[in-house]
């Protein structure tokens, strides 16, 4: 089966910024995301946990992405006006999909 090569944008963001940051990326011209919960981790300030919480207000989510090579660039810069004043960070990994139409 052929593969189409892509890029998968993974950032982790504060809960109550979701809808600012997907917000950007869809006026960025991304058509599709997932979005997860995030249960816990560890960083600069140590670790933490959701455990306990009763609001999202102390929670963070992933906001995954697949989009084609050329498009990444319009993508990170709208992701990095969200994440850059608040908790968060960006990854980008080469990836490959199938059906690259919808990418």
């Amino acid at each position: 089966m052929e593969t189409n090569k892509a890029k998968r944008v993974e950032i982790i963001i504060e809960a109550p910024m979701e809808g600012r940051l997907t917000d950007a990326l869809e006026n960025a011209g991304v058509t599709g995301f997932t979005i997860l919960p995030v249960l816990g981790g560890s960083g600069r300030s140590g670790h933490w946990s959701r455990e306990g919480q009763v609001s999202r207000a102390g929670g963070m989510v992933a906001v995954i992405c697949i989009v084609r090579e050329e498009r990444l660039e319009e993508l990170l810069e709208a992701a990095f006006e969200v994440v850059n004043r608040h908790i968060g960070v960006i990854g980008v990994t080469d990836c490959e999909v199938l059906r690259a139409e919808r990418f």
